[in-house]
């Protein structure tokens, strides 16, 4: 009998085996295996309890299903059907409820309580030491210590969570895939840079349509909403995008209010005042209120130069049109913003565009991990390894010492049948061996950048260069963690501080050293030209006041929806409050814009996720500015300083306080000045 491939350990996962009638019968043999694992840790007489035997024997129970799981989740998000999303969904619940049920199995709990009490345990030290005691506040925080009926209602809540949060995702999804914009005169698309416009076309013709064809993916929206001089076609666009998640068969509004209800309950029945408390006790932030006040504190740093920034704006366009000075509509936002842009910096983000192919800006990127990490990074040749679609590729990384630490996917174009964003995951986690042996880790990195056109390669905007090496730093995180416990390794870290590998990547997309290692003109070779060069670092600050504010808002929305849930939950249209908790941190448009509450998939299409963390990307934000800061000082290729960052950060997971490996690199605190320097806000 062929054993079903979505149970296969296999290295080399066989993709085209993965098909959805497959999904039930080995999720349900898997759920069996891990049930019947925890039942074997249960049936243990009490006096031959060891470390082996329960808390390392937990850690495996489950790896065969959060393997086979992690497929199904991962083709969903890459490559959804009808058919993959039912399997999908007809066996979320019992999964949810499985994992759910493990810190609220009172026998399980007992072993593992019993066991941490003994000499043996206290005389744990290092990452086992660290294993045992994470183990026992996570089970602690999930609900462990919990009388019966009070568990039960909280397996049942995580399960029914598990699902809204998940239809939220297909919502959007759905809503997003749903609109199209066909425009048949091309008189109208003045102002389109060449890219955008050929895109359009090869969209339409693929559809079997005439014309131009734009979506709400970013790779269409993005140059559409910023360059296109037609008004009216902008605001059909923007209304377009705005209602997304806000109009059936796609409405998030009650999904919202339930899954924000479910998350305050859970929240009080594990003592804690509200879900912000609850999440954030075991991140750096450590509770909701010292999260938001960093967020506020932001906030105030932001707000004069916010103000003027937002006045500016108005005047120009007032100034450019003989008009008075007024707030814009807020289709307007992002076209006068670049006109504005160039008028102050003569510098046109579509300057930068020809320097970034991206094939070329990939392997600079390899390159430069090379010179500062010691990484070698290989592509497998076309067809060498199955992968889910013909676009995506297949990496090995080799270490200094010619260790293979692990491999890659990377697919970085949209598709219909594929989420929105950017993003990195984890298909299998490898790391050191008891027998002294290394196991070599399994990632991928997803993204939905500007496709290549007519035969042209893709040419990336600097911004989408930079979420390339941000997702590649997530990478980095994975492949290159020590960590012999696999629930501590890699990206498996205080959600505050598993942006800093990410973010601090970025940094080398704006040093003119680096950059002329991957940015290079796709027909001639040439590096960006100084006067280019100069502009666009002369640019990098424009209007960074209101960037910053854009995630104030976002973060404060989060933490104050999860702080005071009644007021949100309650409210007949979620939007009204959402609203007016963030309107000083919005930019003044008539009509005011809605916010992004119905299409936040953030923190509402994960039963945790960023919910109460979107604060994370700011709170990072100081730490990655503030340890390149190292790097700029000792130099950005300084081979030493990034065999010390691979030590001390890379490598550890969360074998220690996250606070404590940041120390131990910097020698001392972080220092948000690195932060308010770099984003031009220091007074």
């Amino acid at each position: 009998m062929v054993p079903n491939p979505f149970l296969d350990a296999s290295f080399q996962i066989r993709w085209s085996t993965l098909t959805p009638e497959l999904v039930a019968p080995a999720i349900e043999a898997a759920l069996e295996r891990s049930q019947a694992n925890l039942a074997a840790i249960i049936a243990l007489a009490p006096d031959t309890l060891t470390y082996e035997n329960t808390f390392l024997a937990l850690e495996g129970a489950t790896e065969e299903l959060n393997r086979a799981w992690g497929k199904v989740t991962h083709l969903q998000s890459v490559a959804d059907s009808p058919a993959l999303r039912d399997a999908h969904n007809a066996m979320l619940p019992k999964v949810s409820a499985f994992f759910a049920g493990i810190p609220l199995n009172a026998d399980l709990w007992r072993q593992l309580r019993t066991f941490a009490a003994t000499p043996e345990a206290q005389a744990l030290t290092g990452i086992h030491r660290r294993f045992l005691d994470e183990t026992v506040s996570e089970f602690r925080l999930a609900g462990a210590d919990l009388p019966p009926a009070q568990r039960t209602r909280l397996e049942a809540l995580q399960t029914e969570l598990a699902q809204l949060t998940q239809k939220y995702s297909e919502n959007v999804l759905d809503a997003t895939n749903a609109w199209q914009l066909v425009v048949t005169d091309e008189a109208r698309l003045a102002g389109l840079p060449a890219h955008a416009n050929a895109a359009a076309r090869r969209g339409a013709e693929t559809k079997g349509l005439a014309g131009w064809r734009f979506t709400l993916h970013m790779p269409s929206l993005e140059p559409f909403m910023t360059y296109l001089e037609d008004e009216a076609l902008r605001r059909e666009m923007w209304t377009a995008s705005a209602a997304v998640g806000s109009v059936a068969p796609h409405d998030n509004a009650p999904l919202i209010s339930r899954i924000l209800t479910l998350r305050a309950e859970k929240a009080a029945l594990l003592g804690k005042a509200h879900f912000a408390d609850l999440v954030l006790e075991r991140r750096m932030a450590k509770n909701g209120a010292r999260a938001l006040a960093f967020m506020v504190e932001m906030e105030s740093r932001a707000r004069g130069a916010f103000v003027r920034e937002c006045r500016a704006l108005e005047e120009f366009k007032a100034q450019q049109t003989g008009r008075t000075a007024a707030p814009l509509a807020p289709w307007e936002l992002l076209y006068w913003a670049e006109k504005l842009r160039q008028a102050q910096h003569a510098f046109d983000e579509e300057q930068l565009r020809p320097y970034f192919p991206m094939d070329r800006v990939i392997s600079g990127m390899f390159e430069l991990v090379g010179r500062v990490f010691g990484l070698r990074v290989v592509e497998r040749p076309a067809g060498e390894v199955e992968t889910w679609h013909a676009e995506v590729k297949f990496y090995d990384v080799i270490d200094s010492r010619g260790r293979a630490v692990g491999s890659f996917y990377a697919d970085w174009h949209p598709r219909e049948s594929k989420r929105g964003g950017a993003w990195m995951n984890y298909l299998i986690t490898g790391g050191p061996r008891a027998d002294g042996t290394r196991a070599p880790h399994l990632g991928l990195m997803c993204g939905n950048m500007t496709p290549p056109v007519d035969g042209h390669p893709a040419l990336l905007t600097h911004r989408e260069v930079e979420t390339v090496f941000h997702e590649f730093g997530h990478l980095l995180h994975h492949l290159l963690g020590e960590v012999e416990i696999k629930s501590l390794n890699g990206v498996n870290v205080a959600w505050d501080f598993v942006e800093l590998p990410s973010q601090i990547m970025e940094n080398w997309t704006w040093e003119r050293e680096s950059l002329d290692l991957f940015a290079r003109h796709h027909e001639t070779g040439a590096t960006i030209p100084d006067d280019i060069f100069k502009k666009m670092i002369g640019a990098r600050n424009f209007r960074s006041a209101c960037i910053t504010m854009r995630q104030v808002a976002f973060a404060k929305m989060d933490l104050l929806m999860h702080m005071e849930t009644a007021k949100y939950a309650g409210a007949a249209d979620i939007e009204l409050p959402a609203r007016a908790a963030v309107a000083d941190c919005l930019i003044p448009t008539v009509p005011p814009a809605p916010t992004i509450v119905k299409r936040f998939t953030h923190i509402f299409a994960d039963p945790v996720g960023y919910a109460a963390g979107y604060y994370s990307y700011k709170w990072a934000e100081v730490l990655d500015a503030d340890a390149f800061t190292r790097f700029k000082r000792e130099g950005i290729f300084n081979a030493r300083v990034g065999a010390e960052f691979v030590e001390k950060i890379l490598s550890q997971g969360n074998s220690r306080d996250p606070a404590a490996l940041f120390h131990d690199f910097m020698g001392r605190e972080p220092d948000p000045q690195a932060l308010l320097a770099r984003a031009g806000l220091v007074a």
